[in-house]
């Protein structure tokens, strides 16, 4: 599956930045790792950690599939809100859930600091703003479920959006205190870099053709016709995924994005924040450290790719002109437009954890707009259950839930 069109900003940023080889022979390790973008460097750096021999495979180059696409919001507000979450799973789950992804962020800000990344980690809130004035009482009610729960909030009304932010048409909204914003694809390879000094395989460009559980463990074949045989496979291939498991757990969907030049004027008023709308498909921004916005959404049902990228031009012009409604003053000009795969699970959550049709198998799956912060909690899940460890969670992210 072709995950991305045109140029992903990412990408063009930080051009090559480090270089792996394919796999040109037979090996062995403890644990094989299936996918090498943020989600399959988080789990290397857990499974190392964890004393684990571990190899990482990947059929592109690392970090150019979902993760050259993705915007880095670090968000704890799952895409499902907290009081709606509540009435589908119950409220101990719907709660664990929400502080689970509030605490990773924190604790991807030890990782970052652990593998010295120049991934640009930034700390941020959070602005969730009603797009329409009939979305004001629904986002109340999320407001007052936050708050019950303990989660640092506050209620803004439109007109102190637009005076703290300089922003329209924003009805009323809840500002978080926790959140952030970095650069996956940096710090993808960052954690690698720093994993393949402490013992990690990383091979690019092999793609797993077919995996066989041997009962003690698995053999994967590539298409280079080499072989790894391990313990447990980690599966951390996001939306392709969907091509080895049978049944529908994600509906995917295609997403876009742009990114404006270089903007010279005082945006303090941005920098700090990163906001979202309660539209359906919602709209969500934030600002690069290089002084960029960065606007995506206008999400669609995904058909296949040369669809998906023959509308980048009219999703480009439908981003720029809602950005024009929002900041009327804003001086934007498209720089980078880019197309992405994107899927959305019927509660909002990840899958982690064991398949019963997959013998001696993981998966950390990252759905939604939380693909980041779910990586994280499942780099905790992943180790307890290799442990042999339950975790209160493995349930709520499960299959067959």
């Amino acid at each position: 599956m072709k995950l991305t069109s045109s140029e992903p900003f990412w990408l063009v940023k930080n051009g090559i930045l480090h270089s792996y080889p394919s796999l040109r022979e037979n090996i062995k390790a403890d644990i094989l790792i299936i996918g090498g973008g943020i989600t399959g460097s988080l789990i290397a750096h857990q499974c190392i950690k964890d004393g684990y021999k571990t190899v990482l495979l990947d059929r592109r180059e690392i970090g150019h599939g979902s993760t050259s696409a993705t915007t880095s919001m670090l968000q704890y507000e799952i895409d499902t809100p907290l009081h709606k979450l509540i009435e589908l799973i119950g409220e101990r789950e719907a709660v664990e859930s929400y502080w689970a992804c509030h605490e990773s962020i924190d604790d991807l800000k030890k990782i970052v600091k652990k593998v010295k990344s120049d991934c640009g980690f930034k700390k941020k809130e959070s602005l969730y703003f009603a797009a329409f004035k009939k979305d004001i009482s629904s986002l109340k009610k999320e407001y007052e479920a936050r708050k019950q729960f303990g989660f640092k909030v506050k209620w803004l009304e439109g007109e102190e959006i637009e005076k703290k932010y300089h922003l329209k048409n924003a009805h009323a909204g809840i500002l978080s205190k926790q959140g952030g914003s970095i650069d996956a694809f940096q710090l993808a390879h960052d954690i690698l870099a720093y994993n393949v000094n402490k013992g990690l395989k990383v091979y690019d460009k092999t793609e797993v053709l077919k995996v066989e559980s041997t009962g003690k463990g698995i053999i994967a074949y590539t298409d280079y016709k080499n072989t790894v045989e391990a313990k447990h496979v980690i599966y951390c291939n996001g939306f392709e995924a969907t091509e080895l498991i049978k049944e529908k757990i994600v509906k995917l969907l295609s997403t876009y994005a742009i990114v404006g030049e270089v903007n010279e004027d005082d945006q303090s008023h941005l920098h700090d924040t990163l906001f979202w709308n309660t539209a359906d498909p919602y709209i969500y921004m934030r600002t690069t450290d290089d002084n960029r916005v960065l606007i995506g959404g206008e999400d669609e049902e995904f058909l296949n790719t040369s669809k998906r990228d023959a509308i980048l031009p009219e999703k480009e012009v439908k981003l720029s002109k809602y950005l024009k409604k929002i900041f009327p003053n804003y001086d934007f000009r498209t720089d980078f437009g880019w197309a992405g795969t994107f899927g959305e699970t019927k509660d909002g959550l990840p899958y982690i954890g064991e398949h019963p049709d997959f013998p001696n198998a993981y998966f950390v799956l990252g759905f939604g707009g939380n693909g980041i912060t779910f990586s994280v909690i499942g780099m905790e899940m992943i180790s307890n259950m290799l442990k042999g460890k339950s975790h209160s969670l493995e349930k709520v992210f499960g299959f067959g839930r």
